[in-house]
């Protein structure tokens, strides 16, 4: 059963920027682990990397109903590629399925997120 959906447009540029004003922006977003794997990619890999984490725990905040702030964290949930690329989410406060999408272009990052609880 479908609990939340949740959607959102990010520019990188603004993240760029975030990043830029805020030297520990990347530390309030990402956890320690999607730290590694951001930590391995360079320019605009490294760029949508971080906006897209960004933009998927916006849209995951949205499908839980509560946004980002005081009752959900950027930590409260974790992103990391599989094997073969694919975003899931490893952590979270959600008990049930987290369904997640990213796509980019040079300047955006569009996500999306099905949040599905067991009947």
């Amino acid at each position: 059963m479908i609990f939340g959906t949740g959607i959102d447009l990010t520019e990188i540029k603004r993240i760029d920027q975030m990043q830029t004003k805020h030297p520990h922006f990347v530390e309030k977003v990402l956890t320690k682990k999607e730290f590694l794997q951001y930590d391995q990619l360079t320019g605009q890999n490294r760029r949508e990397f971080l906006a897209g984490r960004f933009s998927l725990k916006e849209a995951f905040s949205k499908a839980y109903g509560t946004g980002i702030g005081a009752k959900l964290a950027f930590h409260d949930i974790e992103i990391l590629n599989n094997s073969v690329g694919r975003p899931m989410v490893t952590q979270s406060i959600f008990p049930g399925i987290a369904h997640v999408s990213v796509s980019h272009t040079n300047d955006l990052v569009i996500t999306q997120v099905i949040l599905e609880k067991e009947p």
